[in-house]
């Protein structure tokens, strides 16, 4: 991915999300390809994470649901593309079990759409386009479902996922896999951990913390804290991504993981200690004294691990950052960077815990 290569097309679905707008980004400054952001811009696609883009000569903004086979279908008229770098899909646990229907339409439905599309323009490709041709779907360790306290998730673990939203991505993993092996189109799948880092949407943990702690909000932990994942900064993700993309072997499957297994709580007091030494609060008070211990998610799984080792032996990638190294550059993003996430706390979300229906009716 040089400047020297000859131009190439993307299609980006869910580029005005937390870790495809960060794909877009990236690409924009390291390549001269033209970039399709195909984004139906739900509440937490978010053009303002674009703006240092927008102006881009090869960038291209499309707002369209890729459940809605017509306009994919125009898509890959009108761009041509070489390769899709599938990420659009409902993605917070908690929605997925207040309200399961997005997450099958965009997930599965959306994914199968984009399939057939996919392989229609990919048929009529000339040879060497057609050997180029990747379709790379992004999927979560999520769909293993849940580990003991020991033990990792490799690209042969069984799927056991038990939320709505990890049953949906497995069920897409599934479809992506089953184009490879019925109509071989040349497909790439990569299951990642918990990516974190800046542009976040603020429901998730790790912005959720940090803006509540700003702020001197309770800063709300599942059950005691104790369930473990592995977490993964956005921009050592993005560069797997792109290392899959180009040289991944299609039909195969690449975990990608940060090495930073934490405990939920774990991550609250390592926010908590970055926030006390950049932006002490006025009470003299510890951030950590506003950790609050709420209901536990329904069906809330234990722990995810990711062995990461078939992409590092493979392929030679490996994350650049520590967890520390981390969040603290998340920590001082969100600090300087108020404008981004103000708008979204005074609309459409602000702060509250999600999910609250199924919890309360368990």
């Amino acid at each position: 991915m040089h400047k020297k290569e000859s131009p190439r097309t993307i299609l980006v679905t869910g580029g005005a999300g937390f870790i495809g707008s960060a794909v877009v980004r990236h690409l924009a400054a390291e390549t001269d390809w033209r970039i399709v952001n195909v984004d139906c811009l739900t509440y937490a696609g978010n053009l303002n994470s674009l703006v240092s883009v927008s102006n881009h000569p090869q960038y291209v903004f499309e707002k369209v649901d890729i459940a809605d086979g017509h306009n994919v279908q125009r898509l890959f008229e009108t761009y041509d593309p070489d390769f899709v770098l599938h990420l659009a899909a409902e993605s917070h646990v908690d929605r997925s079990i207040d309200s399961a229907a997005p997450f099958i339409q965009t997930n599965i439905t959306g994914t199968f759409v984009l399939l057939e599309a996919a392989t229609r323009h990919w048929r009529q490709l000339d040879p060497a386009r057609r050997q180029r041709f990747r379709f790379h779907h992004v999927s979560t360790d999520e769909v293993f479902g849940t580990l003991g306290p020991t033990g990792l998730f490799s690209e042969t673990t069984p799927y056991r996922p038990n939320s709505p939203y990890s049953a949906s991505k497995a069920a897409s993993d599934h479809l992506v896999r089953a184009w490879f092996h019925t109509h071989e189109l040349p497909v790439v799948i990569t299951n990642c951990s918990n990516n974190y880092g800046p542009y976040q949407f603020p429901e998730k943990l790790i912005p959720l913390v940090i803006i509540n702690g700003l702020h001197g909000k309770s800063l709300p932990v599942y059950g005691r804290g104790e369930n473990v994942r592995d977490w993964l900064f956005v921009d050592d993700h993005v560069a797997a991504l792109q290392v899959v993309l180009i040289q991944g072997e299609p039909g195969q499957t690449y975990n990608v993981g940060g090495n930073s297994e934490r405990r939920n709580i774990d991550v609250v007091t390592t926010i908590c200690g970055v926030l006390d030494e950049l932006r002490p609060r006025k009470t003299g008070e510890r951030h950590e004294q506003l950790i609050e211990y709420v209901r536990d998610r329904p069906g809330h799984d234990l722990r995810y691990a990711i062995d990461a080792t078939k992409i590092r032996d493979a392929l030679g990638w490996s994350p650049a950052e520590s967890f520390e190294s981390g969040i603290e550059k998340t920590v001082r993003w969100y600090l300087d960077n108020r404008s981004w996430w103000q708008p979204i706390l005074d609309g459409s979300y602000q702060g509250q815990r999600l999910g609250l229906a199924s919890s309360a009716s368990s």
